[in-house]
């Protein structure tokens, strides 16, 4: 079971810096939207275990990064490609839609 890692403002850049490919959410403990994402983002995890990283980031205490973003409906899916922001996709996005839009920036 691959691990989706809780980042900090901090811990961010280090992160998507490190991976090839990274998906980050954008959430809120408030959030049911972000309830029905936390299944997907755990399945495609496993599935797309040592091709792409997960990490996900809570808007309420890293107000840095979201702002960053312009994050402003959660949750937001961000996709990282060498540390650059290469795609977004807001609100609870079926599992299929965001295999798709990861494959594009696995090798």
């Amino acid at each position: 079971m691959t691990i989706i890692k809780n980042l900090s403002d901090k811990e961010f850049k280090d992160f998507i810096e490190k991976s090839n490919v990274a998906l980050i959410d954008f959430y809120a403990d408030w959030c049911a939207p972000c309830y029905v994402i936390k299944p997907v983002m755990e399945e495609l995890s496993d599935e797309l275990e040592g091709k792409a990283e997960f990490g996900k980031i809570d808007v309420d205490k890293n107000k840095e990064r979201a702002t960053e973003f312009g994050i402003m409906s959660i949750p937001t899916l961000l996709i990282f490609s060498k540390g650059k922001l290469v795609d977004r996709l807001t609100g609870a996005v079926p599992k299929e839609i965001i295999k798709e839009r990861l494959g594009k920036f696995i090798d």
